[in-house]
């Protein structure tokens, strides 16, 4: 494990909370409402995907300049409850402070635009990564493995020497796509085994060594147990 890959909003702080209040009033200004199964799937998408699904889902026709309108709003209105209310998971900052006392590099890689990323890292410090990878700056986002590829070559690391810790279906796919071993923390939804993927049930508690056991694992057994 040369290195650790960080998705953003519920593996390192608890934003999903605030985009089940943000999208939701989206929803409710487009003349629909949020349903839980329509939350579900948005979990780890990119703003693009978000948006298609949305008007899809509120039978909306995908017009491009009110999809990107709307997308504006969803952003700007996101922001304002980032500035208040942005609080740690579990065990996310002891986890990076153990990473960096141990000198790993460790890269940010979010589906969350950079003006957004940006205002989340005022809280979550950003000089605990080398690299940082938004969804805007890659050609797709996860789950496309584009984010964790080009955060691997910033890094100068091969993929299949990092650690991707995420918590959603859409970022455990582009981390395993991009040929990362994934550790899964699951927060909002459930996330299904694979044979690249270790679960934990919080970050609280657990050391380095765990981490790097967990990578070593992926790369030596197709069985998925917990850690």
């Amino acid at each position: 494990m040369r290195a650790v890959l960080w998705d953003m909003d519920g593996t390192l702080i608890e934003s999903e909370k605030l985009w089940d209040i943000s999208m939701g009033e989206l929803c409710r200004r487009l003349g629909g409402e949020m349903t839980p199964e329509l939350r579900t799937a948005l979990v780890g998408g990119s703003a693009d995907a978000t948006m298609r699904m949305i008007f899809t889902a509120l039978e909306l026709e995908h017009d491009a300049e009110r999809m990107a309108s709307e997308n504006a709003w969803l952003h700007e209105y996101t922001g304002e409850l980032f500035a208040t209310d942005l609080t740690w998971c579990d065990g996310a900052q002891d986890m990076l402070a153990q990473l960096a006392a141990e000198q790993i590099p460790m890269a940010l890689v979010t589906n969350t635009i950079r003006s957004l990323t940006n205002q989340a890292l005022k809280t979550i410090g950003t000089h605990w990564f080398t690299e940082s990878v938004c969804g805007d700056e890659v050609p797709a986002g996860k789950p496309a493995p584009d984010p964790y590829l080009r955060a691997a070559a910033l890094l100068g690391v091969d993929p299949g020497d990092c650690l991707a810790i995420e918590d959603s279906v859409t970022g455990a796919a582009a981390a395993e796509t991009a040929g990362c071993a994934v550790l899964v923390v699951p927060n909002h939804v459930e996330v299904p085994a694979g044979d690249r993927r270790r679960h934990a049930s919080t970050l609280s508690g657990l050391s380095v060594g765990d981490l790097r056991g967990a990578h070593t694992d992926v790369l030596t057994a197709t069985t998925c147990k917990p850690i």
